[in-house]
């Protein structure tokens, strides 16, 4: 299965994390990057599910058109689905910034949306 983190130049820059599951790209905005360390962790926001072919996109999307702004692919591999639940979703990340371990834990006081993404 693939991965791609898309660093996206939008109203409020951030990154997206998007993991290739049930057909589509399930997608989670991440304000501040993701994790790089053992143990730090990062608020993501899930987002609507993309198109498989819309994580290999990089470029600009217009003005005027929803996420208007510079798409650029900030690291892109594979993945291994350790878990996944209602509330947890683990992996081993295979990238090619990225290595290791990435454990989703939806927070419940942020809303239906609201995920911890932690470098475990």
């Amino acid at each position: 299965m693939k991965f791609v983190v898309q660093e996206h130049f939008a109203t409020h820059h951030h990154y997206d994390f998007r993991l290739e599951m049930d057909g589509v790209a399930k997608s989670w905005a991440v304000p501040k990057g993701l994790p790089l360390k053992k143990g730090e962790k990062r608020l993501a926001i899930q987002v609507e599910d993309h198109s498989i072919e819309y994580m290999d996109f990089e470029g600009e999307i217009p003005k005027g058109i929803y996420g208007a702004g510079k798409v650029l692919i900030w690291d892109k591999g594979t993945y291994e689905l350790l878990k996944r639940s209602e509330k947890e979703i683990k992996v081993r990340l295979n990238g090619e910034k990225l290595r290791g371990t990435y454990v989703l834990i939806r927070f419940p006081k942020g809303g239906k949306n609201s995920w911890l993404l932690i470098k475990s």
